[in-house]
C-alpha cells in the first residue's frame, strides 16, 4: 500500500469511527480565523480552498455569508459526512478528495484565499512538503491569501496517533518565498474537547507576485 492509501485509510478509519464534537481538533467557533479573515477587504466575495476540510464547522460558517468552497480532505468519509450534512448546500461546492501533497489534477477555479487549518503540519518528508506548497502557489491567484494555523514549536509533537512538523512564521514565509507577504500573525492557544491546551501559530501572507 503506497503512502497516500495508507494515510486515506487512517483518516477515513478516524472520520468513521470518532464523534465530531470529541476529535482532538474540533473546534466549535473558528474565531481566531475570522480574526484573521476579517483583515482581507470584501473576504466575503472569495473563492475559498479549505486545503484538509474534514468536518470543520468553519464550512457552515463561511457558507453563510454566501463565499464560494472548493473543499479538499484525504478522507472521502469525511467529506461524505459533509455533504450528509449541507444537504442541498452541498451541490455548490466543489469536492476534491486527495492528498494535497500531489499534483491538483482537477480542474478548479481560481483560488483567491487558501486556508490550511492543521493539515500542512501532518506531512512530514522534504518532498510531501514541498508538493503542497507547490499547489499552493500554482493555484492561489496573484493578490491572494493563505491563512495558515499549524502546531508551533512549543506545541504538540503528534497528533492523531501521528508524528508532526512544528511551523514557525520563519519557516512559513522561507518556504513561500518572496512573491508572499504576511500580513499578519499571532500566537494561539488552542483547547481541544479532551480540555488539553495546544500551542498553534496563525498567519495571514498575501500573494503578491507570480
Amino acid at each position: 500500500m503506497d503512502k497516500s492509501k495508507s494515510m486515506r485509510k487512517h483518516w477515513d478509519s478516524i472520520f468513521s469511527k470518532t464523534q465530531d464534537s470529541m476529535m482532538g481538533w474540533y473546534e466549535q467557533d473558528p474565531k481566531a480565523t475570522f480574526d484573521l479573515l476579517n483583515q482581507i477587504q470584501n473576504w466575503q466575495d472569495s473563492t475559498f480552498f479549505i486545503s484538509g476540510a474534514g468536518t470543520s464547522v468553519l464550512i457552515d460558517e463561511l457558507l453563510t455569508k454566501n463565499t464560494k468552497l472548493i473543499l479538499n480532505d484525504i478522507s472521502c468519509e469525511a467529506l461524505n459526512t459533509v455533504k450528509q450534512r449541507l444537504g442541498k448546500q452541498a451541490k455548490e461546492i466543489v469536492w476534491l478528495c486527495q492528498d494535497i501533497s500531489k499534483p491538483i489534477e482537477t480542474a478548479i477555479p481560481a483560488i483567491d484565499i487558501w486556508i490550511d487549518r492543521a493539515v500542512l503540519h501532518f506531512l512530514i518528508d522534504e518532498e510531501n512538503i514541498q508538493g503542497y506548497f507547490n499547489n499552493l502557489k500554482t493555484h492561489l491567484a496573484v493578490g491572494g491569501y493563505a491563512l495558515f494555523a499549524e502546531f508551533s514549536h512549543i506545541g504538540a509533537e503528534k497528533c492523531a496517533g501521528l508524528p508532526i512538523h512544528q511551523y514557525s512564521i520563519e519557516e512559513l514565509s522561507k518556504r513561500l518565498g518572496t512573491a508572499f507577504k504576511l500580513l499578519s500573525s499571532f500566537d494561539y492557544t488552542f483547547i481541544n474537547p479532551h480540555n488539553e491546551e495546544r500551542a498553534y501559530i496563525y498567519a495571514l501572507f498575501q500573494h503578491v507576485d507570480n
